[in-house]
């Protein structure tokens, strides 16, 4: 063997080169895609903590402005309106509209035996005192950012107690 052979020289060889290449493409490629990832997390969770903090605003001041007035002064619609300069990409909106609750006299008709006329009447009464007394409210802050839009609400309800619920007999005035 001479002594310039490639074998007692302490160099690599192209391939190995090559494939050190590879592994290293391959290792920053996997990081910089779960940095980006994590990026992405972040503004996510970061946004989602903004529409909760600003939900939780805007029920608070919906709570206030119409605590102990009557269920009629409160709108069935409003907005949507801008959070102001510090939220531009945020806006808010209210709808309102009575309780609905669902009629169950047909549930307790179709029993064995029917029901009770009175109980029927009783329960139908009961049903329209309620939707007179309670007044279902929802708070939507919508996100728009690049053309898409998200929307996220909070419901709450508003009881008026200052009216009466009348149970009279049925038939009776």
């Amino acid at each position: 063997m001479s002594p310039n052979s490639n074998s007692q020289m302490g160099g690599f060889t192209l391939i190995e080169t090559v494939i050190a290449m590879v592994i290293l493409a391959a290792a920053l490629l996997l990081l910089t895609s779960s940095w980006s990832g994590s990026f992405m997390r972040i503004a996510k969770t970061q946004r989602n903590f903004e529409v909760s903090v600003l939900l939780e605003k805007k029920m608070a001041e919906v709570e206030l402005e119409y605590r102990n007035k009557a269920l009629d002064d409160i709108p069935e619609e409003k907005g949507p309106e801008e959070f102001g300069d510090d939220h531009p990409e945020y806006q808010w909106k209210l709808e309102s509209k009575k309780l609905e609750i669902p009629d169950i006299a047909s549930t307790m008709t179709a029993q064995d035996g029917g029901a009770d006329p009175f109980l029927l009447s009783l329960v139908k009464q009961l049903t329209e005192g309620l939707s007179k007394m309670i007044k279902e409210v929802k708070v939507t802050v919508i996100y728009t950012k690049n053309s898409k839009t998200n929307e996220y609400s909070v419901t709450t309800y508003f009881v008026d107690f200052n009216k009466e619920m009348t149970m009279g007999m049925p038939g009776g005035g």
